[in-house]
């Protein structure tokens, strides 16, 4: 990578990948700070981002999925989500990763918002979509590192869900109560 500096005045003198795998792709910064100090190994996770689906059956209980996280060796309740392709939009990463982790389909599919990760060591964004509509559509279709159980809750319980823990992913809780204020519901 050619050397590059941002607004505030980092410097990226030498740049690297050093992993590149299908689950992560990190690479290698060697940063000049604008007061002269110098990190040599500032390291950035890589990702086109992923989304996030907050649906709403008509019935109003909102769609969750419970299944295994390598990360923390345990299952985790969330709302549907998963990585972009390449090439792929975030509308159609929504779509794609509804009906696979479900079965569900959705009417309607609305860009809500984009957030920020991490945005000290990574590049990743999350695009949350409103789903409407939500109904049983077809058979789910998951990858191979994929367990999934499908379970719905009110919003009163998805509200407590995020309150006491039960949904402890950070992007996730984050969602939760972005849509539940949106919805009027918080």
């Amino acid at each position: 990578m050619s050397e590059k500096s941002n607004a505030r005045g980092w410097h990226v003198a030498a740049s690297e990948i050093v992993i590149d795998t299908p689950h992560l792709r990190l690479r290698r910064d060697d940063v000049v700070l604008p007061d002269g100090s110098h990190i040599k190994d500032y390291y950035i996770r890589e990702s086109r981002g992923f989304s996030v689906i907050f649906a709403l059956t008509p019935e109003r209980h909102v769609v969750l999925v419970k299944q295994y996280k390598h990360g923390v060796a345990r299952s985790v309740v969330e709302l549907p989500a998963g990585a972009i392709d390449p090439g792929e939009s975030p509308l159609d990463c929504a779509r794609r990763e509804f009906a696979e982790e479900t079965g569900y389909a959705a009417a309607d599919f609305e860009h809500v918002a984009t957030f920020a990760t991490d945005p000290t060591n990574s590049d990743a964004h999350f695009h949350l979509f409103l789903a409407r509509e939500a109904r049983p559509a077809l058979e789910q279709v998951l990858d191979v590192t994929e367990d999934i159980e499908v379970q719905l809750a009110t919003l009163d319980e998805l509200r407590r869900f995020a309150r006491d823990g039960t949904i402890e992913v950070s992007s996730h809780v984050a969602a939760i109560y972005f849509m539940l204020d949106r919805l009027g519901e918080l």
